[in-house]
């Protein structure tokens, strides 16, 4: 199964980087190979400096040897040995009415011995969420609505699930709002007696092939959007409260903190350019505080 999912991941990662550079007339990715200390390694992806994307990453890695001390003591084990491998992305356009996303898809196996050939336990976990700037409700519905329809073919009960916990872990909670208008959030998808692990690893790699049709038609839509100065500075505001999330709540980027992670690749998510004013708060009835609303009030799309 790890196999299988290396090749799925590593064929996504072209895929996408591929479809992105054809949207920007200016850049494209970056490759940076790297090798992890305790086995294993990545493909790392960025660009930069673009039409389209002022900055953004498709990542992915394979990394396993012995479980490191915090993990241990998350899993209360004295000892064990790791398998994980995982794709993810955040993309951050430069055109404020564009959203800014991020998915990430992944797959965790454990084993009891250094040679790694019995799992003892495996899960999968992943999802993918939007956050606008200026909201078009349309984007948002057809988001959703894509993410919805890849759910609902390995069970109906899958998208409410999975979009109620989206809401709650991409929440700022020292601010009393959402990151941005959601999606899917899924981790710890073990076999049970409903579903086998493979029917996990089935959904999951769907859930990942259906990026790029919730994301690139909102991206096509939206690229040659006017804006100004002021709705791009409204746009760093913004980003500042992404950076908050991503380093303070986020799961994956305090693991790879605390494991020793690939830095440059940990931090790839946080946006180039980003402001923090003191006590800045959108004028009544403006767009932005539309946003804000939905923001401090989350919606059901489909």
């Amino acid at each position: 199964m790890r196999d299988s999912f290396t090749s799925y991941i590593e064929n996504l990662q072209d895929e996408i980087c591929s479809a992105l550079e054809e949207l920007d007339s200016v850049a494209d990715f970056r490759e940076d190979k790297w090798t992890r200390k305790g086995g294993g390694g990545g493909r790392t992806r960025v660009i930069e400096k673009g039409d389209v994307f002022e900055k953004g990453g498709v990542n992915i890695s394979t990394v396993h040897g012995e479980l490191p001390d915090p993990i241990k003591e998350h899993f209360k084990v004295e000892s064990g040995w790791f398998w994980a491998g995982g794709i993810s992305l955040v993309i951050h356009p430069k055109n404020p009415m564009v959203p800014t996303v991020h998915a990430n898809f992944r797959y965790f196996e454990l084993y009891e011995d250094e040679d790694m050939d019995k799992p003892v336990d495996g899960w999968f976990g992943g999802g993918a969420d939007l956050t606008p700037y200026y909201l078009f409700e349309e984007d948002a519905v057809h988001f959703h609505s894509v993410l919805k329809k890849a759910c609902d073919r390995h069970g109906e009960n899958l998208y409410p699930k999975f979009k109620k916990q989206c809401d709650e872990y991409f929440y700022n909670s020292h601010r009393g709002e959402a990151r941005g208008i959601g999606g899917l959030f899924f981790d710890y998808l073990r076999e049970d007696e409903k579903r086998s692990l493979k029917d996990w690893h089935s959904f999951t790699e769907e859930a990942g092939s259906a990026f790029l049709d919730a994301y690139l038609p909102i991206l096509k839509d939206r690229i040659q959007e006017p804006y100004n100065r002021a709705q791009r500075y409204w746009q760093e505001i913004r980003r500042g409260r992404y950076v908050e999330f991503n380093l303070i709540h986020d799961r994956g980027t305090l693991f790879g903190l605390k494991t020793e992670g690939r830095i440059e690749s940990i931090l790839m998510s946080l946006p180039p350019e980003v402001r923090w004013d003191y006590n800045h708060s959108p004028k009544p009835g403006s767009k932005e505080a539309e946003l804000m609303d939905v923001l401090e009030n989350p919606r059901e799309w489909v």
